[in-house]
């Protein structure tokens, strides 16, 4: 199984970033390379649309409001991966309530690509995604 995750401090209060991505249907606030997300089941699966018209449906599998974090799987995607559960988290950062440090991170076993190909694609989505976060709570 590999992994990778990637963390950005971001120039938010917690309570703000996570108001921002602590809604499992809320990708499209804050993610241009998603400008869909419907709920379904009762909130507990998420179908995207990418920018192309592509699916991608997710499944949240741990959700923790208190911790600021929640979790999901991959239920169909075009990523070559099997087994993928992802991790979005917001930290508060000691010292300073406007700041907050947000992880994204995720394990999985690549299937039809070699580890390195798939740890690279993932770390390049969730840098990408913090950089958009980042940008929307400016």
């Amino acid at each position: 199984m590999a992994s990778t995750s990637v963390s950005r401090t971001i120039p938010a209060s917690p309570a703000r970033a996570w108001h921002t991505v602590g809604g499992f249907g809320s990708l499209p606030d804050w993610l241009p390379y998603i400008p869909e997300s419907t709920l379904e089941e009762g909130g507990r699966v998420r179908r995207l649309r990418d920018p192309d018209g592509g699916a991608i449906v997710e499944r949240l599998v741990d959700f923790n409001e208190t911790e600021r974090h929640y979790s999901y799987t991959i239920l169909e995607a075009p990523f070559p991966v099997v087994g993928y559960v992802s991790t979005l988290r917001v930290h508060s950062v000691v010292g300073d309530a406007g700041l907050c440090e947000v992880e994204w991170s995720g394990r999985f076993t690549p299937q039809g690509a070699t580890e390195e190909e798939v740890i690279a694609l993932f770390t390049g989505i969730y840098r990408d995604g913090l950089e958009a976060l980042d940008q929307a709570l400016r």
